[in-house]
């Protein structure tokens, strides 16, 4: 996965990855996964922009952007949804800025979270996105980067989409028989 600028993923409602550094640089993140499908992938972006201006590095407006690859063929394309939470500079007025923040639903990553009314993603080329070395070192092949409508002025933007293998089944279990109960997270 790569981003501009943060991203935290969940799949089947769980946490699966948060991205390991805060903003900047861009990095490329791998995290490897026993899919089960169907499988529902959620992901929140977050473009480097200051909450309260809608800017990135003092007075410019910045873009975002986010691309994913797996192994088992998912990738980051139009089918997936895409929502924006925080906007702006709101009319592109860096002079003046406003922002608007909408409630993220506190449920946004599971399974049963109902994204059907969510416009789909955009997709967007990579010079438009311009993502910095990192991503160039690994294979992106077949998936491309997705924002919201505005790749501009959308800040905060949640994916989702579901992936169904008709006739997948399971040769593992996912559910460990191990308690880990009491085991710090970190």
């Amino acid at each position: 996965m790569y981003a501009d600028n943060w991203f935290v993923l969940y799949i089947n409602g769980k946490l699966v990855a948060v991205d390991p550094i805060d903003f900047l640089p861009h990095n490329v993140v791998s995290v490897d996964i026993l899919p089960e499908y169907p499988m529902t992938i959620a992901v929140m972006a977050k473009d480097n922009a200051d909450p309260a201006t809608g800017l990135e590095y003092g007075d410019h407006i910045g873009d975002g952007g986010f691309i994913l690859k797996f192994s088992d063929g998912t990738v980051t394309d139009a089918r997936w949804r895409a929502r924006a939470f925080f906007k702006g500079p709101l009319q592109r007025d860096t002079r003046h800025p406003k922002v608007l923040h909408e409630a993220i639903p506190a449920n946004w990553f599971a399974v049963d979270f109902d994204d059907s009314t969510w416009p789909f993603a955009q997709e967007f080329d990579t010079r438009r996105v311009g993502p910095k070395e990192a991503f160039y070192t690994a294979d992106f092949s077949g998936a491309r980067f997705i924002w919201s409508a505005d790749l501009d002025l959308d800040n905060t933007v949640i994916f989702r989409t579901r992936i169904d293998k008709p006739g997948w089944r399971a040769r593992w279990n996912t559910r460990p028989d191990l308690d880990i109960s009491g085991a710090p997270l970190r």
